[in-house]
C-alpha cells in the first residue's frame, strides 16, 4: 500500500506512516461506500449507532488504535482483515480459492475474466433472464412511468421491489429502518428478490436505485433478469423528483445536487453492469419507451 500521499498534518504521531496510510485509506474507502448507498454522515450516525463526531474521524484517517491491533491479529493469522469480521458463514473451499486466483490478476485482466463469468452465467440462463426485465437507476430515472407502460405492452406483472419488501415485513419501509436499520432493509430486499425469481417467471421489476450497492443482491438481479439502465443527467433527476412533488431537494438545492452527483459518480460502475442502457435525458416518455423496446428486440 502506497503511503506517499498521505498528508502529513492528518497523520497520528502515535503511529507508523504505514500504519497512518491504512487508516486514510479505510476513511476514503468507508467515505465511497456510504456515497454509494446515498447515505449522508447523520444517516449513518443514525443507522449505526456511531457518533457523527466518530464517523468524521474516521472519514478522515483518525480511526481508533482497536482497528489498528485487529489488523495486526488478521496478518498475525496470514489472514485478511475481511475475513475475521465477516458476519456471514464462512466461504465454501472453491470459492475462496477462486478468490485468491481473481486477487493474482493484474488490473488489465480482471475485466476480460468478468467478461467471461459473465457470459458463462448468461448462457446457462439466457432464455429465463429475458422474460424478467429489471429497470435500475436513481430516482427520477423514469423506472415506474416506463416500467407501467411496459408491462402493459408485454402483458407481464409489474413489480416494485420496495412494496413486496414491505409486503414481506408486514412493516413499511420507515419502519424497517427505524425499528431495525439499514442491515435488516437489506435482508428483506434479499430475501424478496429471490422469492419472486423463484415464483414468477415472467415480470418487469423496479428495485430501489441503491440496490446496486448490495453485491450479492445485484449479482443475482442480474444473473436472473435483463437489466436495463435508465440513464439520466443529475439536473433531470432533481427536476423529475421535483415535479413528482418533493420539495425536499429544493430546500438546499445546492448541497441537494452535490449529494445527488456523489451518488451518481459512485454508482456508475455498478449501473455500467446493466445488459443494456437507456439515456433518458432531453427525451419525451415517448421517446424514451420507444427507444427501450428497440433494446429489448436487439
Amino acid at each position: 500500500m502506497s503511503t506517499a500521499n498521505t498528508d502529513s498534518r492528518l497523520q497520528r504521531p502515535d503511529l507508523s506512516v504505514e500504519e497512518n496510510g491504512y487508516l486514510m485509506m479505510l476513511g476514503e474507502r468507508i467515505r465511497e461506500l456510504r456515497a454509494r448507498r446515498g447515505m449522508t454522515r447523520k444517516i449513518l450516525a443514525r443507522q449505526s449507532g456511531v457518533s457523527e463526531r466518530y464517523l468524521a474521524q474516521l472519514e478522515t484517517g483518525h480511526g481508533n488504535i482497536s482497528i489498528i491491533l485487529l489488523r495486526q491479529i488478521a496478518h498475525g493469522l496470514g489472514l485478511p482483515i475481511v475475513d475475521l469480521v465477516r458476519e456471514e458463514a464462512e466461504q465454501p473451499a472453491e470459492l475462496a480459492q477462486l478468490i485468491q486466483y481473481l486477487n493474482r490478476l493484474p488490473p488489465s485482466a480482471l475485466a476480460r475474466t468478468r467478461q467471461l463469468l459473465e457470459a458463462e452465467v448468461e448462457s446457462a440462463g439466457k432464455a429465463s433472464r429475458r422474460q424478467r426485465i429489471a429497470l435500475i437507476g436513481l430516482r427520477g430515472a423514469g423506472k415506474t412511468t416506463l416500467g407501467t407502460m411496459l408491462v402493459e405492452h408485454l402483458g407481464v406483472p409489474f413489480i416494485e421491489l420496495a412494496k413486496r419488501i414491505e409486503q414481506d415485513a408486514g412493516a413499511e419501509l420507515s419502519e424497517i429502518f427505524s425499528l431495525y436499520g439499514q442491515a435488516a432493509y437489506r435482508r428483506y430486499e434479499r430475501r424478496s428478490l429471490e422469492a419472486i425469481v423463484d415464483n414468477t417467471p415472467r415480470f418487469v421489476i423496479v428495485p430501489g436505485g441503491s440496490i446496486v450497492s448490495e453485491s450479492a443482491t445485484f449479482d443475482l438481479l442480474l444473473s436472473s433478469c435483463f437489466t436495463i439502465w435508465l440513464k439520466a443527467s443529475p439536473e433531470e433527476h432533481m427536476s423529475r423528483v421535483v415535479a413528482q412533488g418533493d420539495y425536499r431537494p429544493i430546500k438546499d438545492s445546492r448541497e441537494a445536487m452535490d449529494d445527488l452527483k456523489r451518488i451518481l459518480a459512485g454508482r456508475i460502475a455498478m449501473y455500467d453492469r446493466a445488459d443494456a442502457i437507456v439515456d433518458t435525458s432531453g427525451k419525451t416518455v415517448d421517446e424514451s419507451f420507444a427507444e427501450m423496446l428497440e433494446v429489448l428486440r436487439g
